[in-house]
């Protein structure tokens, strides 16, 4: 792929064979949570424990895509998209999270790609967005080691069966949710709130990953990615040893492991205050450090911190101590998240300057707003303000030299969006939950035109 942007007074055009698309996950949009074998995750227990997810919203229907997905990759085809990012869901594979295969559930995810295929759509397969088996979690989890070699022979059996279409593989979605928010914070599943366990299970999915990075290589997989939540961490009171700390636990705990093959010194102090580095073996680091051929980046918001003596740890941050999170400047998302696009050319650009071997796609990047339909239409100016702000931070950092090699749109389909159930609106394409409607919104209609014209 060429790396050379193009920029006039009235258009910015992305690189020759510059990748679009839009991502999704499993437990988010597919429903038929008791279908067809397919045995509960974390995600559907704490859905349905009182008071966790708001008006005790589950997935088991959701956008119902298990049983529409023909018509949704019609839709896709209909917007011009190049890529489809999508998650597997490892109960719907395999129920008990080991040993048996559920050959109803993994059909399902054969006739997704063929279907892609036909309509001239690559697929792009996430491993794991967050569905863990809940056999595994009653066994310990993710804090328990074995669980990371138990998703390294689930990765085996899922690219036994698609690995003949599929060329691009992402292990893990986004390990820090999983591990900070599902078992420090407790606000996502497995809903622990237990700082040693967070650390754990961020190690285990970390050698998950280079276990099952290993065994996809072995298999000829010819292309593995990592997807990782990173977030530019800006310190507003003109210190900068608050915003490393931050960095430290949000950005480099998962980056540099992975693509170094340590962790950073200054975040092995905090681990070691939060229940010890014992579950660190050796040999770890060294299956970790897997060479990858892509690293995904989820992008949505800087993080704001400065000094603050005396306050509490921030509950999914173990070892911010005297750290405060200051409030974010400026408009904000439905989420009340910053609208900040320049912070992903920055990303963006450190990435390349501090990891230059592995090339960079954006798997998420969208914007919930107060979407309503009028008539047939649904107008969000708002999301697409955000869309094309994104891009031309995307395309800026290209030019001051990127590799950058692809935008995946979060998200495609409204959907279930966890602790927030359906009240949060993300997609391009909005959801009536009632009918099931799909209705393209003025977003999804830009953005086809961007696709079309390979640039803004």
């Amino acid at each position: 792929m060429s790396t050379e942007t193009t920029t006039t007074r009235d258009a910015l055009v992305f690189p020759d064979g510059f990748v679009w698309g839009a991502a999704t996950a499993a437990y988010q949009i597919e429903g038929a949570a008791a279908e067809d074998g397919r045995a509960p995750s974390i995600w559907d227990t704490f859905s349905k424990t009182p008071g966790n997810v708001a008006d005790g919203h589950t997935g088991d229907v959701a956008c119902d895509h298990y049983h529409r997905y023909a018509d949704d990759v019609r839709l896709m085809a209909d917007l011009g998209l190049a890529a489809y990012r999508f998650s597997v869901a490892w109960p719907r594979v395999m129920p008990t999270g080991a040993g048996t295969v559920n050959a109803a559930g993994l059909g399902f995810y054969d006739r997704l790609v063929d279907e892609l295929l036909a309509h001239g759509i690559t697929p792009y397969v996430t491993l794991y967005h967050w569905d863990l088996p809940q056999t595994l979690e009653d066994a310990g989890g993710w804090a328990a080691r074995d669980t990371a070699a138990r998703f390294a022979d689930y990765a085996a059996v899922v690219h036994g069966r698609l690995g003949d279409r599929v060329r691009t593989w992402t292990t893990l979605n986004e390990p820090w949710v999983a591990a900070f928010l599902g078992y420090c914070s407790g606000v996502h599943a497995p809903g622990r709130r237990d700082p040693a366990a967070a650390f754990r299970a961020a190690h285990h999915l970390l050698l998950g990953h280079g276990l099952a990075a290993r065994a996809l290589r072995a298999a000829g997989a010819a292309e593995i990615a990592l997807t990782l939540n990173l977030s530019p961490v800006i310190q507003t009171d003109g210190g900068e040893s608050e915003a490393r700390i931050v960095d430290g636990l949000l950005n480099r705990q998962f980056l540099d492991p992975a693509l170094r093959g340590s962790y950073p010194e200054d975040l092995l102090e905090i681990v070691a205050r939060h229940g010890g580095l014992g579950h660190v073996q050796d040999g770890d680091l060294e299956a970790v450090h897997q060479p990858i051929d892509l690293l995904g980046v989820n992008y949505y918001n800087p993080t704001f911190v400065s000094a603050g003596p005396g306050e509490p740890a921030a509950p999914p941050f173990p070892g911010s101590e005297d750290v405060r999170f200051d409030p974010p400047p400026g408009a904000t998302t439905a989420m009340g998240w910053p609208i900040d696009p320049s912070g992903l050319e920055t990303l963006l650009v450190r990435l390349s300057r501090d990891y230059p071997e592995v090339g960079l796609i954006i798997t998420e990047n969208g914007a919930a707003f107060d979407d309503k339909p009028t008539g047939d239409a649904v107008h969000d100016d708002d999301r697409v303000a955000f869309l094309d702000g994104h891009l031309r931070a995307a395309h800026a950092a290209i030019a001051a030299g990127a590799d950058l090699r692809g935008y995946l749109v979060w998200s495609l389909l409204d959907n279930f969006e966890w602790a927030y159930g359906y009240h949060k609106r993300f997609g391009i394409v909005y959801i009536d939950y009632e009918t099931q409607r799909r209705v393209p919104k003025d977003s999804a209609l830009w953005y086809r035109e961007v696709v079309r014209r390979n640039g803004l």
